[in-house]
């Protein structure tokens, strides 16, 4: 079973070689990343996501919360969000 510190290790990991200028190290960084992530049976797609989050500032990221809040409550998934 994945622990909380496998996730954090890999997101870390993975954020970390997303600086790399050269494409082919960035390339195998990352495969590397997967490779222990699936080792550990987390989802790589997950973590992904949220270092792709960890890039947006706050604003944005609350933007498209309120936008897929919204969506979800027209489609009766979740309660409709409070008006403010």
């Amino acid at each position: 079973m994945p622990t909380a510190s496998h996730a954090t290790s890999f997101v870390r990991s993975s954020s970390a070689s997303s600086g790399w200028k050269k494409k082919e190290d960035h390339r195998r960084r990352h495969q590397g990343c997967v490779r222990r992530s699936k080792g550990h049976r987390l989802r790589h797609e997950d973590p992904e996501k949220v270092i792709a989050i960890r890039k947006q500032d706050k604003d944005e990221r609350m933007e498209q919360e309120a936008i897929l809040d919204t969506y979800l409550a027209a489609l009766g998934m979740i309660e409709a969000p409070d008006a403010e």
